[in-house]
């Protein structure tokens, strides 16, 4: 097994999205049944929404790992039609139910990433649109998915409560994808955490604490509590988030 693998299959990282699961259920609970049909941050998803596509995105990880576990296929997978109509059904569940649904889902995946040997944890498993990546990566797509949208319920959970790790991981991934698609930033520097990343030979460097860096490159929040070199100039805009991870493991029709 890979140090790299070893470093994103360990505990700690198993421990941190259970920590994760722990903030985003105490924040769900707190909602009433109208209070999940208020507006989220996202255009146009209820806060229902949010939390019914967070419990399906974690039962397909769920699904991948067993994929890698076992190397069979653990039943029929979803396409994108098929989720997307299981969202809006779990959405208009009750308050109660939906909780209960997404606390059995991230229990599911603890369970399972616990249960993982170490090799399967770098067998290739592909996300529903078509990209390809080891099965440890799943610990960090869940990290992200459940950090971003409890941001997203419109809580009051700023990006600042957003741990320093998962920052930290977030920006290495996000900009070395923007590094490979030439995206027009020279520099990005997160002071609180002492990281600096270079992007690009030409364009505007930009500096901020690291949680306010991730909220722009994700869409969260505006650019204005970074500084830059080029003052009055706007930034340019960052792609949708999050971006498949490249330079990265391919895709699955790469191979046909």
């Amino acid at each position: 097994m890979s140090e790299l693998a070893a470093l994103r299959a360990g505990g700690d990282h198993i421990e941190g999205v259970r920590r994760s699961g722990d903030r985003l259920l105490r924040a769900a609970a707190g909602l009433s049944g109208a209070g999940l049909r208020v507006p989220s941050e996202l255009p146009g998803w209820t806060r229902g929404k949010v939390l019914a596509h967070v419990a399906h995105s974690v039962d397909a990880y769920v699904w991948l790992m067993r994929l890698a576990h076992t190397g069979r296929e653990p039943g029929p997978r979803a396409n994108a039609a098929t989720l997307s109509a299981a969202i809006e059904r779990d959405a208009a569940l009750s308050a109660d139910r939906l909780v209960t649904r997404l606390r059995e889902s991230l229990d599911r995946f603890t369970a399972q990433a616990r249960e993982m040997p170490a090799p399967a944890w770098e067998r290739p498993v592909a996300a529903l649109a078509g990209w390809r990546h080891p099965a440890w990566y799943l610990l960090l797509r869940c990290l992200r998915e459940l950090e971003t949208h409890r941001f997203d319920l419109g809580l009051g959970h700023g990006t600042e409560q957003w741990p320093d790790a998962y920052v930290s991981w977030a920006l290495d991934d996000t900009l070395t994808t923007l590094r490979a698609q030439g995206f027009p930033l020279a520099s990005v520097q997160a002071v609180d955490l002492g990281r600096r990343w270079t992007v690009a030979t030409e364009g505007p460097s930009v500096a901020g604490a690291g949680h306010q860096v991730l909220g722009w490159l994700s869409g969260r929040t505006p650019a204005d509590a970074l500084t830059t070199d080029h003052p009055g100039r706007p930034l340019p805009l960052p792609p949708a988030w999050p971006q498949p991870p490249l330079p990265g493991w391919g895709r699955v029709d790469d191979e046909a």
